[in-house]
């Protein structure tokens, strides 16, 4: 096998040099000389033997071409100059990529074109290389691409000889052209790829944190907007609410200095106390104006006149004994122009047990109480006057249901006042600790009212009574049973935010009725009776004992005629009229006797 590839290139046209990297062969262009002459070696060098590659010398000769010297075959130990192969793509390394034959450059060639001890750009200009395609070669340094080497495919000839696979492929003999196939370009990534990459995430992650940044300063800024215009809004309403604002009206048009009566907020429930053995009830209204922070225990007097969904008219007394819970408290609102939200009602026992639970109250009492217990007259006191009293459950029950002799009915209905008082201070201010208190009872609440709402209600109020925000006030009433005209402004207005709607004394004549037949249904067919005739009745309850005759009394002598009327009405005879002493919540009082014959 001859080494040197001259196949169809004449005599010697072509010598190898060596092999590069991938084991390809290397050629070189054979310098022509005269038959038989040996161009002399620089230095006196031997003539370069192109068979000393077969030796296993590769690696040093490709060394000595990448450094611009040749092979020494002869280990003189002299470096020959070899001029590098032509690579008409810029290929570093004096070894040819397999695409075509290499080319020698002409003598002091340089591959940026200036000669080889001579300053880059100086120097000779070099000859042309020769191009196997026919193309013309620069004379200049060949460009290179940044960070892609153009990876050839081998070829075992020349191009004029190498077999064509692709018929469609044109001639490289013809036109020279490459074929885009022909090329493999791979990337070669450096160190500073990675730099770029992390400086681009940099400038990224800078960004996107500028964009939260000003993100976060305009949500800052709305926040910001948003609470001034809160705040404005808050400062005007204050200065209303205060009424401090030019042109509205000054704090002292309104109730507690700073809100109308009318728009105040407050929690009512009425408390009716029955006193099991003695007899009798005592009502108030507790309340707990959330507004003002306040809490009022209204007394309501047993006289005070309240008319029912019939039109009758009758006492509160009377109405908690015999209407019941429910009808009371609608006869109430009506009258006071008041929103009861529930009716509790207190049993003088539960009472008892009510102050033992909270271990006992104080009160400033104002008369000395016996022991109703008791059987010896001389006996001391059960209850003390004084400030200050200690009371247990049995002292507060005869406390709160004591009436002295000769005394008015509100003096008894002002004890019981300050029992609830004391009762308020000493509950627990905790909800659930007053809800337990309550459900420990074991009362019966009439409906909607339940232990849960009742006990919420009281801790409420014990935590005003205990800072000293709590009062009681008696409600004013007149003989007849009407409110007086103070009650309107100081109480009904004030306290319980309502309108008096007392019954109108003009518009029906109002009948107490007395039942002393020893019948009990005649009350009602009187009742009917009067109502059918245009009265209003008022119903006096029934007598302990009978009486013979019936009888009509008026008070006042205006009222003479309409007692004749009564006495018609009801059948009776007019000689049972008479000027006298009538109820204090009627115009005319009858009693029945049994001479009272209703009719069929």
């Amino acid at each position: 096998m001859n080494d040197g590839y001259d196949a169809g290139h004449g005599d010697d046209q072509y010598e190898l040099v060596g092999y590069d990297e991938y084991g390809r062969p290397v050629y070189r262009q054979a310098q022509r000389h005269p038959q038989g002459q040996v161009p002399a070696q620089p230095g006196g060098q031997q003539p370069y033997d192109p068979y000393a590659q077969q030796q296993g010398q590769y690696g040093q000769e490709q060394y000595g071409q990448q450094q611009g010297y040749g092979y020494d075959p002869y280990a003189t130990g002299t470096q020959q100059p070899v001029q590098q192969p032509y690579d008409p793509y810029g290929s570093q390394g004096g070894y040819d990529t397999g695409q075509q034959p290499p080319q020698q450059p002409a003598p002091g060639y340089d591959a940026y074109g200036g000669h080889p001890g001579a300053p880059h750009g100086g120097g000779p200009a070099p000859q042309q290389p020769y191009d196997p395609y026919g193309r013309a070669a620069s004379s200049g340094p060949q460009p290179r691409v940044a960070e892609q080497t153009a990876h050839i495919p081998q070829q075992a000839a020349p191009p004029e000889q190498r077999e064509r696979t692709d018929p469609d492929e044109p001639s490289s003999a013809a036109g020279g052209d490459y074929r885009t196939e022909q090329f493999a370009f791979v990337e070669e990534p450096t160190g500073d790829s990675e730099d770029v990459i992390d400086w681009m995430k940099f400038t990224e992650n800078r960004t996107e944190r500028r964009e939260e940044a000003r993100r976060r300063a305009r949500t800052r800024v709305v926040a910001l907007v948003v609470v001034l215009a809160l705040v404005a809004v808050g400062g005007v309403g204050y200065l209303w609410y205060a009424g401090k604002l030019p042109g509205t009206s000054s704090s002292d048009d309104r109730t507690g200095g700073t809100t109308a009566a009318g728009a105040q907020k407050r929690d009512v429930i009425a408390v009716h106390l029955h006193d099991t053995k003695g007899g009798g009830t005592s009502t108030a209204l507790l309340v707990n104006n959330t507004t003002t922070k306040q809490g009022t225990a209204v007394l309501v007097p047993n006289a005070l006149a309240l008319t029912g969904d019939d039109g009758s008219t009758t006492t509160l007394a009377e109405s908690v004994d015999d209407e019941g819970p429910d009808a009371t408290r609608t006869s109430l609102d009506s009258a006071l122009g008041t929103d009861i939200e529930g009716t509790w009602r207190l049993d003088t026992p539960y009472l008892q047990i009510l102050v033992d639970l909270v271990g006992n109250i104080e009160v400033d009492t104002d008369a000395d109480v016996p022991d109703p217990e008791s059987k010896d007259k001389g006996a001391a006191p059960l209850v003390h006057k004084g400030e200050g009293q200690t009371l247990s459950g049995k002292m507060a029950v005869a406390y709160a249901t004591y009436r002295g002799k000769g005394e008015e009915a509100d003096a008894q209905l002002q004890r019981f006042g300050q029992v609830m008082q004391g009762v308020l201070r000493k509950m627990s201010s905790d909800p659930q600790a007053a809800t337990t208190t309550v459900q420990t009872l074991g009362l019966i609440l009439d409906p909607p009212l339940t232990e849960k709402d009742l006990g919420t209600f009281l801790a409420g109020l014990s935590d005003r009574a205990k800072g000293g925000d709590f009062k009681t006030a008696l409600l004013p009433v007149q003989d007849d049973g009407r409110l007086s005209a103070e009650a309107g402004d100081s109480v009904v207005k004030d306290v319980l935010g309502g309108t008096a709607k007392s019954p109108d004394k003009d518009a029906a004549v109002s009948v107490s009725v007395r039942n002393a037949t020893g019948d009990d249904d005649r009350t009602g067919k009187a009742r009917v009776v009067l109502l059918n005739g245009g009265f209003t009745f008022v119903s006096g309850g029934t007598a302990s004992g009978t009486e013979a005759t019936s009888k009509v009394v008026y008070a006042d002598a205006a009222d003479k005629e309409n007692a004749v009327q009564v006495a018609k009405t009801l059948g009776l005879p007019t000689g049972s009229v008479s000027k006298g002493k009538v109820s204090a919540n009627a115009r005319v009082s009858v009693v029945l006797g049994q001479d009272y014959e209703p009719a069929s």
